[in-house]
């Protein structure tokens, strides 16, 4: 089988961690959303997104099933999907879930010429950022199980502490002298990735293929360390895309970071306002503050953003691509893509700066930083230019 994954309105206002990719591939529990697709449907898969993102995340020209790229699975969805005939389209009222059929078609031509299966079941959609860490703690418990069912844990060292019986190790995977509780949640850890002595997690916890925890970490239930990631000080209900660095002392809390991102040492962000009022995080569509409805809410940070030491991040800020952030005081609750500065003010990150920075950054992983990324990296600093009113 293949996959097409297709955006919905949720693209924008999962803006900034979209500009960089489609929705499918934002990760949430452990795989990204297109990943857990084709782990339980054993397909490959593309992607219908926006223009200049299609040419790095190219669409399958055989694909027979499109999927809304929001959605996560589960196994009643799973069964719906299955049972779709070639010409049927599955709807929950006005979202189109998927639809099988042997072309591409709009979100309108399917709505408007398939035949519609109701499904009224609920399932998890991820519509705005902070959707996905306050879906994490559930989809790591589906991941887990999707990854280690019928399987067993590589050998685990007996100087750590188990609580419960939810951990599994990937083959390579390493930690000593650390206390790992499941028993409020599975605990997972990739291939290869190693948590360093003195570390205190409490599940559900996952710590994705390459990526380390340094020594006294303290993590927190819900929290994902996405691959080829450095993670250390305190952390709770948080997702790091991978690629990223947060690796000194320090509280990330109720957040999510992208690709490439990295956290200076010291860097603290509040979750919690102090009049316990519901927070809000900027809106691209809207260009104004949307009520999130919780309580709990942290940083979002999009791909290639810095911090540098002793940053402080208000309740409910967000950082877009490629802003680096440093100073004393408070920076604003919205920071612009391409924006270099703090609370003393900003003023606008230049192209040809931040494309010195990110070819030493990759090349730190013996990577290239190429011209297809280059490009999509011009579209967003042109499509952001409105956002930086300096």
């Amino acid at each position: 089988m293949t996959i097409n994954f297709f955006d919905d309105a949720s693209w924008a206002s999962l803006r900034p961690l979209t500009f960089t990719r489609p929705v499918a591939d934002l990760r949430i529990g452990i795989l990204t959303i297109a990943e857990k697709w084709a782990k339980y449907f054993d397909a490959d898969f593309g992607f219908n997104t926006q223009d200049y993102l299609s040419i790095k995340y190219a669409s399958k020209s055989n694909a027979s099933l499109f999927v809304n790229g929001s959605i996560c699975p589960d196994h009643n969805l799973l069964s719906a999907i299955s049972a779709l005939k070639t010409g049927d389209v599955l709807l929950s009222g006005d979202i189109i879930i998927a639809y099988a059929v042997n072309e591409n078609l709009t979100y309108e031509q399917a709505r408007q010429q398939l035949k519609q299966i109701n499904y009224g079941t609920d399932f998890v959609k991820i519509n705005f950022p902070e959707n996905i860490f306050t879906n994490n703690p559930s989809e790591i418990r589906k991941d887990f199980e999707l990854l280690t069912k019928g399987r067993t844990s590589a050998k685990i060292s007996s100087t750590n502490q188990l609580l419960g019986d939810d951990v599994f190790f990937e083959e390579g995977a390493k930690a000593e002298c650390s206390v790992l509780n499941s028993g409020y949640g599975p605990i997972y850890v990739g291939k290869n990735a190693e948590i360093w002595e003195g570390s205190l997690i409490r599940g559900s916890f996952a710590l994705c293929e390459n990526s380390s925890i340094k020594m006294g970490a303290k993590i927190y239930s819900g929290t994902t360390i996405g691959p080829n990631s450095r993670a250390g000080g305190e952390i709770n209900n948080s997702v790091i895309w991978g690629n990223s660095a947060k690796g000194h002392d320090g509280y990330l809390g109720n957040s999510v970071l992208g690709e490439w991102c990295n956290i200076g040492a010291d860097t603290n962000n509040s979750n919690l306002k102090n009049n316990y009022a519901e927070v809000k995080l900027y809106d691209y569509e809207n260009k104004n503050m949307r009520n999130t409805n919780l309580q709990f809410c942290g940083l979002i940070m999009a791909d290639h953003s810095k911090s540098g030491i002793n940053t402080m991040f208000n309740t409910g800020t967000t950082v877009g691509v490629s802003a680096n952030v440093f100073g004393g005081g408070l920076p604003p609750s919205h920071i612009p893509d391409f924006s270099w500065g703090g609370a003393d003010g900003f003023e606008s990150y230049k192209l040809h700066k931040m494309f010195d920075t990110t070819e030493k950054v990759l090349a730190r992983k013996n990577l290239k930083f190429n011209d297809l990324d280059k490009n999509i990296l011009t579209k967003i600093y042109e499509l952001t230019a409105a956002y930086r009113n300096f």
